[in-house]
């Protein structure tokens, strides 16, 4: 049936729908219990219309996109939409057979109801730092299948007539080694649904039907819209090929991630055939991971303005070979299958770069740096902790600005993990160093953004490290002649000032009282020559700290020395190099 509705009431009803999904975010994130919730804010949330189609998702993690847009019709699927009723919520995090984009992601969603009809869905998303499995935190670098990576939760409801179903969240309870955060951040996510069907119910009571038919033409909106943008572009194939490190010792190669975009017409297919076959390792990617991939990185080139729902998965085509990486065959493990994912943006922003210049930046860091520590908690508390972090590296650069440092990119927008709340809630960790790391940004005559160097020490014996990074092999890459940004690294450093270099997928270390584990994230590619950038650009990032001296001669041709008055460019010496 065509919408009968004006262009007006369409935009007042989208950020309606949008200030609904942003409520329930924050419930989430200020009800939480754990520091991945409320300090990381490792969440995400969308309303759905009655056929199960994404219409507003808070922008607040791409990650978590592909699981948002799968569950309800996986819902459907299962239990039949005839036999959804009012007072129901359903749990999953199952990425094979339900949502979820690796065990942790526990998904709930809960439909809302008018005069017994079926008019919408809420639905929101959170990363749990414990859902069971081989390792404390539920993500290892070297688990071979996902029995290994924790609980699996089909579809399942967890709330019928409103009433929680108390042995199904026992179930959840007793498969984490922290049942009183979990039982927090699992209420959370309950109540902020609770709240959020509230507010579609109170919307159609408002707008009646109109609510729905806007619901409607918000996705086909949004589908002419990516249409329409493509239509411009010149017909061709544009093809890219970039590298994931690769996986511990069993697979230390590096593994492509091959991308062909197809243009024809107002038409656009992404093709990953020739990517790496799955792996008995925790990288592979979940289809709807994929989904969200292709999801973001469209929306990423073609506007800001472009409403986030499901009519951008209706203007493309993905082709994903079954058991390739990017769409395995349960049970492959998927643990840390992110690293994987950020790897699908840059392959295709590489490709579309000469279709949309002004928009592409070099490649980020591109990985999902994660430090998970774990030992003895403490009295009165869950009998162990743990602690999850993600740690952000250099944003692109591009061909107008410089790449912003210390910043999460791709499919990752977690916040910073401060300090205070660190120390305050782990006590058995402390903070040594949390900076930029100089010259880690790519050279250009736009320079790409820094890793991050962040050390913490550890005050007591027993406790258990896992580092999962990637980029620690290929660096990101520049254009137009700008320089790679540096790789990341862990190491970790004893009592005695020994350094040990880590494996970017590091499972279940034992850590001593006095370690330190330092972790520096990948920085960024740099855009354009780096001959070309302004000399006083390259002696303000040197006074920053940003550039060393040494760098700024090599890679820029600037040469600086240090007098009375601090650094200062020698332009004589300066002209001479850079000629």
């Amino acid at each position: 049936m065509k919408c009968k509705v004006d262009t007006v009431t369409v935009e007042v009803i989208r950020n309606l729908l949008m200030s609904i999904a942003e409520e329930t975010y924050s419930i989430v994130v200020r009800s939480a219990y754990s520091t991945n919730m409320k300090e990381r804010r490792d969440v995400c949330t969308a309303v759905i219309d009655p056929d199960g189609n994404s219409v507003a998702q808070v922008e607040s993690l791409a990650a978590l996109l592909g699981s948002l847009q799968s569950v309800v019709p996986n819902i459907y699927a299962k239990y039949g939409k005839e036999n959804i009723k009012p007072g129901d919520m359903f749990v999953a995090n199952d990425p094979y057979h339900g949502g979820g984009n690796h065990l942790p992601d526990i998904v709930f969603a809960a439909p809302a109801f008018a005069n017994g009809r079926l008019i919408g869905w809420i639905a929101n998303i959170g990363h749990h730092s414990d859902i069971g499995g081989k390792v404390p935190g539920s993500t290892s670098g070297d688990a071979d299948s996902m029995f290994q990576e924790g609980i699996r939760i089909p579809v399942i409801r967890i709330q019928e007539k409103g009433n929680v179903i108390s042995s199904v969240l026992d179930l959840i309870l007793d498969n984490t080694r922290v049942p009183q955060e979990r039982y927090g951040d699992l209420t959370a996510q309950m109540s902020a649904n609770i709240i959020g069907v509230q507010r579609i119910e109170e919307a159609y009571a408002r707008y009646q039907d109109v609510l729905i038919d806007c619901m409607t033409e918000l996705v086909s909106y949004t589908e002419r819209r990516v249409r329409a943008i493509v239509k411009e572009l010149p017909d061709g194939e544009y093809c890219f090929t970039d590298y994931v490190d690769g996986c511990g010792e069993k697979y230390p190669d590096p593994l492509p991630i091959v991308v062909k975009v197809v243009v024809k017409g107002d038409a656009l297919t992404v093709d990953f055939t020739g990517t790496a076959s799955q792996i008995d390792a925790p990288i592979n990617v979940p289809y709807p991971c994929t989904k969200a991939d292709v999801f973001f990185a469209i929306k990423a080139l073609m506007g800001g303005d472009i409403p986030v729902n499901e009519g951008i998965n209706r203007a493309i085509k993905i082709i994903a070979p079954k058991g390739c990486i990017l769409n395995p065959k349960e049970p492959a493990p998927v643990g840390a299958q992110i690293d994987t994912s950020q790897r699908v943006p840059d392959a295709i922003f590489g490709a579309l770069a000469p279709l949309f210049p002004e928009n592409v930046t070099t490649a980020g860091n591109g990985a999902c740096t994660t430090t998970i520590l774990s030992g003895q908690g403490e009295i009165g508390t869950d009998s162990v902790f743990i602690f999850h972090e993600v740690i952000a590296g250099g944003g692109g650069a591009s061909e107008d600005y410089d790449g912003l440092s210390g910043v999460q990119v791709n499919m990752t927008n977690t916040s910073n993990m401060p300090i205070e709340a660190t120390e305050m809630e782990f006590h058995k960790i402390l903070a040594r160093k949390y900076e930029l790391a100089r010259d880690t940004g790519g050279a250009g005559m736009r320079r790409g953004g820094l890793g991050i160097d962040r050390q913490l020490e550890i005050l007591q014996d027993e406790v258990k490290y896992t580092g999962l990074g990637d980029r620690h092999k290929f660096r990101p890459w520049g254009l137009e002649g700008g320089l790679e940004g540096a790789a990341g690294g862990f190491y970790r450093v004893q009592r005695d000032g020994t350094v040990t270099k880590m494996g970017h997928k590091t499972t279940s270390f034992p850590m001593k009282k006095g370690d330190v584990i330092r972790v520096v994230t990948p920085g960024a590619g740099g855009y354009g020559d780096p001959k070309k950038r302004p000399a006083e650009y390259v002696l303000k990032d040197v006074i920053e700290d940003k550039v060393s001296v040494d760098a700024a001669k090599k890679l820029y041709g600037v040469v600086i020395t240090e007098g009375e008055n601090g650094y200062e460019i020698d332009v004589q010496a300066t002209a001479v190099c850079r000629t």
